[in-house]
């Protein structure tokens, strides 16, 4: 504890620097700021917990340069770099098989971003990437002492109350689309897709009616905040996601009998009406237009569809032009600007909507860093599916019910990122790679743990 006494006596001498400077009423901020410090210190797995929840509200921060999750942030990394420094932290927890597809993938990026068309805009995409790469190594370090329930209940939590404002509040709307506080939509759908599984494993494990009944109200909201965004690739991953739910649910089915039939066809009259009536017009038009992909994509019928398929058209000419190192990170919507296709799908015909990213995160990284980089890339995410899937069939066979059960919600709202990710450019969401790491954490626990330490 030598470490924590100087920082101690460091605040103590700042708080009095700062009772004897023009600004004294700063002061009470540094004992705050050292009693959270020293909070984190002794449990650094709540401040992880506490990014991830702060997830869906960075939208308040946006403007700014200091934020909730960037103090939280800096702080893990400072508090994490002594504990490793003196010993109170095993460097055996940075353990992880991706290490083994990650390593390669900087190393390739940073061969990329060295031979990149534009050095700005790199900079820019590799300072964003760090983000990611950063709560990696935090995740693998506490992501032992994170408990999983509270995890769920937090996420469930903050991506419904996001939901509830952007259903009930258009200053949280993208011309009619609910956005929460994130500026697009699309990635809003991520969330409310990677928290359903979690929500969904809440009120399939609560104790009591009460609480089946909060988790059944949270669930419902959730929902609701997709049908709002009126993403139609949020419904086809939502949709996938529970389809996976109900599969490993097929042997509970049996529990079912025929009176309850009867209440269950009763809630499917109650609720699907209700369902089409607070549906959005404008979503229904947008599922229907799906249709036109049977004929090929018209971009005068869907003007989205459109440019979707001219991102691909861009990216294939990139990966053809540099199929070894692509033309470097973040240099996508240069190319495109070039095209005619940006101009033709240009809404507002501002410079800034010519710079279009590819809204898929497999197509940027392949045609910006490079064939051998994407395929890194995306063999991360098929490996963390794989652990994820892994220490779910230790589990079993081990007889924890609980934890294998868990471990398939998880998978789900892993699934969900990697699904999402071919229809958002988000190849540095917080998401993504605390579950890399995560996934690989989860996977070790299941290996180490006795059966005689399982609760059948």
């Amino acid at each position: 504890m030598i470490v924590p006494v100087s920082l101690v006596s460091l605040v103590a001498l700042l708080c009095l620097g700062l009772l004897a400077s023009p600004w004294p009423y700063l002061a009470p901020g540094a004992v705050i700021g050292l009693g959270g410090f020293l909070l984190l210190y002794r449990r650094p797995a709540w401040g992880l917990i506490a990014i991830i929840a702060l997830v869906p509200f960075e939208g308040f921060f946006k403007d700014s340069d200091l934020s909730a999750a960037k103090l939280l942030g800096a702080s893990l990394l400072v508090i994490l770099a002594l504990q490793l420094a003196v010993g109170a932290l095993p460097a055996e927890r940075l353990r992880s098989n991706l290490w083994r597809l990650l390593i390669p993938f900087v190393a390739l990026y940073l061969l990329s971003f060295w031979a990149s068309e534009n050095l700005e805009m790199s900079a820019g995409h590799l300072r964003e990437l760090l983000i990611g790469w950063l709560l990696f190594v935090i995740t693998l370090l506490v992501g032992r002492e994170i408990n999983l329930p509270i995890l769920a209940r937090l996420v469930s939590l903050s991506v419904a109350t996001t939901c509830a404002l952007a259903m009930f509040s258009s200053k949280y709307q993208d011309q009619g689309r609910a956005s929460g506080l994130l500026d697009d939509p699309n990635v809003f759908a991520m969330l409310i897709a990677f928290a359903v599984p979690l929500a969904m494993w809440l009120l399939i494990k609560s104790p009591n009616l009460r609480q089946r009944l909060f988790w059944l109200a949270i669930s419902f909201l959730l929902l609701a905040g997709m049908t709002k965004t009126e993403s139609r690739s949020g419904l086809v991953v939502l949709l996938t996601s529970l389809g996976i739910g109900l599969y490993h649910y097929r042997g509970q089915l049996g529990r079912f009998r025929p009176r309850h039939l009867g209440f269950a066809m009763l809630g499917l009259a109650l609720f699907l009406p209700v369902a089409v009536a607070l549906m959005p017009a404008g979503y229904v038009e947008r599922i229907q237009s799906l249709s036109v992909l049977k004929s090929g994509v018209n971009a005068h019928e869907d003007d989205s569809l459109g440019r979707r398929a001219s991102y691909i058209v861009v990216g294939s000419a990139m990966i053809k032009e540099n199929p070894l190192l692509g033309s470097g990170p973040g240099t996508f919507p240069l190319h495109y600007a070039t095209t005619g296709y940006a101009k033709a799908f240009s809404a507002n015909r501002k410079i800034t909507d010519l710079y279009r990213r590819a809204h898929n995160t497999y197509l940027e990284l392949f045609s910006e860093i490079g064939i051998p980089g994407g395929l890194l890339f995306v063999g991360m995410i098929a490996l963390a599916l794989r652990n994820l899937w892994a220490a779910r069939q230790l589990w079993l066979q081990k007889h924890a019910g609980e934890q294998a059960d868990l471990l398939t919600h998880l998978s789900m709202s892993m699934l969900s990122i990697g699904l999402f990710l071919m229809f958002l450019s988000a190849p540095n969401h917080k998401y993504l790679w605390i579950m890399l790491a995560l996934s690989s954490v989860l996977r070790l626990q299941a290996e180490q743990a006795r059966p005689a330490q399982v609760q059948p």
